[in-house]
C-alpha cells in the first residue's frame, strides 16, 4: 500500500484483534499483489504487456474496470487509469524535472480510457498503453478490508487506515464515534488548523499534493496531472477530504475534486457531501 497501515478495533479481546489483524494483512496483501504495477508477472503485469491481445479476467477485476469507467464518465475523462504512464516522465520527489514539450507529446498518445475494450472475462489494451490501479487501489484495499472485518466480526466496531483512508465499520460501543484528524497543509505555519473529525461508520479519504510535488521555476506544481495535457492541475485546492458511505467513493470524489482545478470547490458542492477543503 505504499503507506503505514493500522487498524482500531474496539475490543479487549486480544485473541480476535490479531485474528482480524492476520486476516486483513492476506487479504491486503492479496489485493496488492494482484493489482500493484510494481509486481512482475501479476495481472496487471500481463494486461500491460499483452499486446493488443486479450486477457483473461475475474469478477472482482471486472468491478474494478467497470467503476473505473463510472470515475471516467462522470469526470468527463478527467480520471482515467490509462494516465499512470505519465510517471515515466514526471518526478514528483520536490527535486524533479520538467519534462520537454516532446516527451508530454509522446505520452498523451498512450493515454484514453475511451480505447480500453473489455467484458466480464477479459479486456484487450492498445499497443503502448498501461492500467495503473494507483488512484482506486488502496481504496478498494481498505473497503475490502473493512467488510472482512465485519463478517469476522460483525458486533465489533473497527476503523480500517490505510495511510489516511478510512473506514469505520460501525459505531462504537460506548462512545460511537472515532476521531481522526485531517492534516492541514498549512499546519506548520498556522497553528490549530487542522482538524478532528468524529466518524461512527462510513469512508473518508484525503488527496493533495502535500507529499509528491514539484517546484519549477520557483513555481509549485501538484502531483495531480491532467491527462488530456499530461501537464498537472493548476488552480487546484491544496488538499481535498471527503466522507461518504465507502473509502473508495470518498477517494474518487477528493481525487475529481482536485482534477477539476479551480472549480474544485464547487465541483464538491454539487456532490452533496462532506467534505474539507483547504487552498
Amino acid at each position: 500500500m505504499a503507506s503505514p497501515c493500522e487498524l482500531l478495533i474496539d475490543t479487549q479481546d486480544q485473541l480476535l484483534a490479531s485474528q482480524l489483524l492476520e486476516q486483513v494483512f492476506l487479504q491486503t496483501q492479496r489485493i496488492e499483489q494482484k493489482y500493484s504495477r510494481y509486481v512482475l508477472g501479476n495481472l496487471v503485469h500481463k494486461i500491460n504487456n499483452s499486446d493488443e491481445r486479450w486477457v483473461e479476467i475475474d469478477q472482482e477485476t471486472h468491478r474494478l474496470l467497470a467503476f473505473a469507467q463510472t470515475c471516467f464518465d462522470l469526470s468527463n475523462g478527467m480520471f482515467d487509469l490509462t494516465s499512470g504512464v505519465l510517471r515515466k516522465i514526471w518526478n514528483f520527489t520536490g527535486n524533479g524535472q520538467f519534462p520537454s514539450p516532446d516527451e508530454v507529446t509522446e505520452a498523451l498518445k498512450y493515454i484514453g480510457w475511451q480505447h480500453i475494450e473489455f467484458t466480464q472475462q477479459k479486456i484487450r489494451l492498445p499497443y503502448g498503453f498501461e492500467l495503473d490501479f494507483g488512484g482506486i487501489g488502496k481504496e478498494y484495499a481498505v473497503d475490502a478490508a473493512a467488510k472482512l472485518c465485519t463478517r469476522l466480526a460483525p458486533n465489533i466496531s473497527v476503523l480500517v487506515n490505510f495511510g489516511g483512508d478510512i473506514q469505520v465499520t460501525q459505531p462504537r460501543r460506548h462512545d460511537a464515534y472515532w476521531q481522526v484528524g485531517i492534516e492541514s497543509p498549512h499546519a506548520e505555519r498556522y497553528k490549530n488548523s487542522n482538524v478532528l473529525v468524529k466518524i461512527a461508520s462510513g469512508g473518508l479519504a484525503t488527496s493533495g499534493d502535500a507529499r509528491r510535488f514539484i517546484v519549477h521555476n520557483d513555481i509549485r506544481y501538484s502531483h495531480i496531472l491532467n491527462p488530456k495535457t499530461g501537464y498537472p492541475v493548476t488552480g487546484a485546492p491544496r488538499s481535498v477530504t471527503v466522507a461518504t458511505d465507502f473509502c473508495i467513493q470518498s477517494g474518487m470524489l477528493a481525487t475529481m475534486a482536485l482534477l477539476q482545478g479551480r472549480e474544485g470547490e464547487q465541483f464538491l458542492q454539487h456532490q452533496q457531501q462532506k467534505y474539507w477543503c483547504y487552498w
